[in-house]
């Protein structure tokens, strides 16, 4: 059974930093195309990061870019994002996601998620 369990989560005032984890269970994370979503209540759900399954391509919103810093982990089966200045407008529940489409920003193409994480930044 795959399972990807999020964590790291939290209240952090505007210039921030925040580090959350995607730990998986039941495929590989080296093996498939993994990224971060992030989505308000009322809004569609948003691509954040992602680092492909061949060649460790990292790709980026342009919303995030020099600031949020997407990682894997392969010996712990587990990938990151360091958010680094954080704003308001990056207030969000972030998911975790996995999928073998090729660096892939749209949240229909991937095929397993994991639990959202509230990440909330005061001004």
């Amino acid at each position: 059974q795959v399972q990807l369990v999020v964590s790291g989560g939290g209240l952090v005032e505007a210039g921030g930093s925040l580090r959350l984890s995607c730990a998986a269970s039941g495929l590989t994370t080296s093996s498939y195309t993994m990224a971060w979503f992030r989505q308000n209540a009322g809004k569609e759900r948003e691509f954040v990061a992602g680092i492909s399954w061949i060649g460790r391509r990292r790709y980026y919103a342009d919303s995030v870019k020099g600031r949020f810093t997407i990682s894997r982990e392969d010996a712990k089966n587990t990938v990151h994002l360091q958010m680094n200045s954080l704003n308001p407008e990056d207030t969000a529940v972030y998911y975790c996601a996995a999928g073998t489409k090729w660096a892939s920003t749209l949240h229909n193409e991937y095929d397993c998620w994991g639990q959202g994480t509230q990440v909330s930044v005061s001004s």
